[in-house]
């Protein structure tokens, strides 16, 4: 005999929608239920296994309660810390937007590059930022981004898209940025160069080390030759400078000499500032569970926590 459905739980999922302004789509995404089923199963109308589909509601809705427990402990990360490196990065895209030049930025993960501009963008008008994947090497998928997250079209052929794309910046005095630029061929670069010498717009390439080396070493510096021209400014930020890590530290309010001397050493290995902001994190929040303030034995535990080893 199947079960018969849960109506305190129907009545707690449809709370939930109306709440927070779900789609009964996205609820079937976050519980890996059919959507057909599960519009059945709200309406009372569903004629299979309640009990399956309520297990999986069920799942989800632990998990929500799991997720609002953590978030209800774990401290809030300090507001974004402007570190030298972090001003580094404003300063190249401020000087591209404003220019209508290229810049690029490029170096190791974890150093702030992908925060600083996102915090340019919430701060500046008309800045689009895209971030470039493997699978957006080549001009059509790059160019296909840049148009979504300029609220354009995306249907048609290449040469419309681009044409949209030269249509809605020009004359904005505005700014594409390409982070994880390191992922496009030479192609797709050249398309966006297109764009900026069409419309004056300002471009910032940001990655990793390829990014600048893909520019200027090998046989492909040939191809790359009218992009590398065109680059007005070249931040390279090859690891965090101990200034950086010092002004972490101070916005954590970290004093005591031996606490700073770690996490020195944390902000120096790989993953960098990204990795010392974690631990600061999970430490203020172990410190929290027991009362106390922050001290090198904490921040020992919580880098230990996250796997850490030095």
């Amino acid at each position: 005999m199947k079960a018969r459905r849960n109506e305190a739980l129907v009545s707690q999922v449809e709370q939930i929608i109306a709440d927070e302004g779900l789609t009964q789509a996205a609820v079937s995404k976050l519980t890996n239920v059919n959507a057909a089923r599960l519009n059945q199963w709200l309406k009372g109308t569903y004629t299979g296994d309640n009990g399956k589909i309520e297990q999986a509601i069920q799942r989800w809705l632990d998990s929500r309660e799991s997720e609002a427990e953590l978030d209800g402990k774990l401290p809030e990360d300090t507001d974004w810390v402007r570190t030298p490196s972090a001003a580094s990065v404003l300063s190249a895209l401020s000087f591209a937007q404003m220019a209508g030049s290229i810049s690029v930025v490029y170096g190791g993960a974890g150093i702030g590059k992908t925060t600083a501009i996102r915090t340019y963008q919430n701060q500046a008008p008309n800045v689009w930022v895209v971030t470039a994947t493997p699978t957006v090497a080549r001009p059509g998928p790059i160019l296909t981004r840049i148009a979504q997250s300029l609220n354009l079209r995306t249907t048609g052929a290449v040469h419309v898209i681009e044409s949209n794309i030269i249509e809605r910046v020009q004359g904005t005095r505005g700014l594409i940025v390409i982070d994880e630029a390191q992922h496009l061929c030479h192609r797709a670069l050249d398309s966006i160069r297109s764009i900026h010498d069409a419309t004056g717009v300002g471009v910032c390439l940001a990655g990793n080390e390829i990014v600048y080396a893909q520019l200027t070493g090998g046989t492909r510096a040939i191809g790359f030759a009218q992009l590398f021209s065109r680059v007005a400014k070249r931040v390279r930020l090859s690891k965090p400078t101990d200034a950086d890590i010092t002004a972490i530290l101070d916005a954590w309010g970290i004093t005591d000499r031996d606490s700073r001397k770690f996490c020195m050493a944390i902000g120096k290995r790989p993953g960098a500032l990204r990795g010392l902001s974690q631990t600061l994190r999970l430490a203020s929040l172990f410190a929290n569970n027991v009362g106390e303030p922050l001290s090198l034995p904490i921040i020992r535990d919580a880098w230990a926590d996250l796997g850490g080893d030095l």
